[in-house]
């Protein structure tokens, strides 16, 4: 399971304080970068301890750093950070969002994201090559995590830039 999947399964109800577990999550957004350490039965409430950062390559997710976690999007136009082998430790990129034109005007090219941590980037769904999507794991903040998630669902392409 994609650790942005477990955000985005989640529904969220109001209910009285008097029902809820100790530990419970408030928002979905607690679980960002986050999977299931078990099965989580459908309905249920949603304590912290279910939760931990994704193992990647055999490494904690701790290579986030400080106030990041690791999420998983999808981007096109990585062939060329692919080619190269698996991004070094520092290696940060910005992920620039383009998106479609509607009724209301032309569609835009902004960075959603700049200068984040590549912690890894390999095939996605689609598989390698000339365009297709690669899955890249990145270290972001909440607000980027947030904003990128809402952006795979919009936007026409997600483009990762090396840094530099």
């Amino acid at each position: 399971m994609r650790p942005e999947d477990v955000a985005n399964g989640l529904a969220q109800r109001r209910v009285p304080v008097k029902f809820v577990p100790a530990g419970a999550l408030q928002a979905a957004a607690e679980a960002i970068g986050l999977v299931p350490a078990t099965d989580l039965p459908a309905g249920s409430y949603l304590v912290a301890e279910q939760l931990h950062p994704p193992v990647h390559g055999g490494q904690p997710a701790s290579l986030a750093g400080p106030r990041r976690r690791p999420v998983e999007i999808s981007v096109s136009g990585a062939e060329a950070l692919l080619s190269t082998g698996t991004p070094d430790r520092e290696a940060k990129v910005d992920v620039v969002v383009t998106t479609e034109a509607s009724a209301a005007g032309p569609g835009q090219t902004y960075v959603a994201a700049a200068a984040v941590p590549l912690l890894a980037l390999g095939p996605g769904a689609d598989g390698p090559g000339p365009g297709g999507t690669s899955a890249a794991t990145l270290a972001l903040t909440k607000r980027q995590a947030l904003r990128l998630i809402a952006a795979e669902s919009f936007a026409r392409k997600l483009t990762l830039l090396p840094e530099g």
